[in-house]
C-alpha cells in the first residue's frame, strides 16, 4: 500500500545560511524608479536588466546584484541594469520566518497581464509592477533571478518562444532548460509581452538557481550573469565576473502538462525532488483529493515539485526531453 505525506504537515524548519544584504545605497535608483540602477555604456547596444527580488525572500539574487554593483560591474556597450523589485516584502524578510516574506499582499510574478496591469485593482505588489512597467518596456535582454524552497536541480525557465529558449540555452548556467506555459494563476514578467510575443526582438528567460538562502545558489546565479552578459558581448573580459561555468551540454524539455494543486490534500506519494525523472509512463506520484495524478508518458521530468502545494496553485510541472 502506497504510504502517502500527510498535505497538512508543518513545513520544515528551513535554515537560512546567507546574510540579508544591506541595499540602502541602492534604494533610491537612478533610474526614476526605486531600486532600479542603470549603467550607461554611451555607446550603441542593447539594453540588458538582471532583476532581483521579484519575490522578497529571495534574497540571493539581492545579494548578487548587490556584490556586481559594488565590484563596479558596466557595460561597454549598451546599458546595463540592476533591479531590486519587491523592496516592501524584502524589508519584512525575517530569517526566523523566512518563508513570511514572498510577497505582502499578492505574487508578484503573478500579475505581468496587460488587462491586469491596466485594470483599476489595487495591490502593494501590482502598484509595485505598474511603477516598474515603464521600465520593463525599455528592455531587450531580461534575466529574472530566482530561487527555489524545496530541493531542485537548478534550471532556467524559458517560457514557450523560440527566442526564450534561443537565450536561455545561450546563457548555459543551469545547464537545464525548461520551456513552459507557466502558472494558471497568473503570468510571470517573463509572460509579458514584450518577452512572450514571438514577433518582437526583445526576451527574457528566469534562472530557478537552487534553494533558498545557500551559498551555492548564490554562485550558480553568478554564472548565469556571467554567461549572459558575455553572450551579448557588453562587457569585457576584464569584467568582475566569474568565468563561464563548464557544462557538458544544455538539456532542453518541455512541459508537457502543469499540475494544479484542486484540493487542500494534495500529497505525494514520496517526497521527490526537482530534476527527478520517472522512467515509466502511468507511475502514479500524487493524489488530489480522490485524483490520481500519474506520469503521461516515459522518462518524465518532474519540475520543482511544491511537496506542500496550495490549492489553486502549481504542484509540479512535468516535461519530456527534446530530442536532439
Amino acid at each position: 500500500m502506497v504510504q502517502f505525506a500527510h498535505p497538512a504537515s508543518p513545513l520544515p524548519d528551513f535554515k537560512v545560511h546567507l546574510t540579508r544584504p544591506d541595499l540602502a545605497a541602492w534604494i533610491a535608483g537612478n533610474a526614476g524608479v526605486p531600486g532600479i540602477i542603470t549603467r550607461d555604456s554611451g555607446r550603441s547596444g542593447p539594453h540588458v536588466a538582471l532583476l532581483s527580488l521579484i519575490h522578497g525572500n529571495e534574497i540571493a539574487g539581492a545579494i548578487v546584484l548587490d556584490r556586481l554593483l559594488r565590484a563596479g560591474l558596466a557595460p561597454n556597450r549598451g546599458k546595463l541594469s540592476f533591479a531590486f523589485v519587491n523592496l516592501a516584502a524584502f524589508d519584512r524578510f525575517d530569517p526566523v520566518r523566512p518563508t513570511a516574506s514572498r510577497f505582502l499582499d499578492e505574487d508578484l510574478n503573478r500579475v505581468w497581464d496587460e488587462a491586469i496591469l491596466d485594470g483599476p485593482r489595487h495591490t502593494i505588489e501590482l502598484d509595485r509592477a505598474r511603477e516598474v512597467r515603464p521600465f520593463v518596456d525599455t528592455v531587450d535582454v531580461l534575466l529574472d533571478l530566482h530561487s527555489m524552497l524545496w530541493p531542485s536541480e537548478a534550471l532556467i525557465l524559458s517560457g514557450v518562444p523560440a527566442k526564450g529558449r534561443a537565450l536561455a540555452r545561450a546563457i548555459g548556467t543551469p545547464s537545464l532548460v525548461v520551456a513552459d506555459h507557466g502558472h494558471v494563476n497568473g503570468r510571470r514578467l517573463i509572460d509579458y509581452p514584450r518577452f512572450a510575443d514571438p514577433g518582437t526582438p526583445s526576451a527574457g528567460c528566469l534562472v530557478e538557481a537552487g534553494q533558498h538562502w545557500e551559498e551555492a545558489t548564490v554562485d550558480t546565479m553568478l554564472g548565469s550573469v556571467s554567461g549572459l552578459l558575455r553572450h551579448v558581448g557588453i562587457v569585457g573580459p576584464d569584467a568582475p565576473l566569474p568565468p563561464p561555468m563548464r557544462v557538458s551540454g544544455t538539456r532542453m524539455a518541455t512541459v508537457t502538462a502543469a499540475v494544479t494543486a484542486m484540493t487542500s490534500n494534495f500529497a505525494f506519494v514520496q517526497t521527490y525532488r526537482g530534476g527527478d525523472i520517472i522512467s515509466r509512463r502511468n507511475t502514479l506520484i500524487a493524489v488530489d483529493g480522490e485524483t490520481e495524478i500519474r506520469t503521461p508518458h516515459d522518462d518524465c521530468l518532474l519540475v520543482m515539485p511544491a511537496l506542500r502545494p496550495s490549492r489553486g496553485h502549481t504542484a509540479v510541472r512535468l516535461a519530456r526531453f527534446d530530442e536532439g
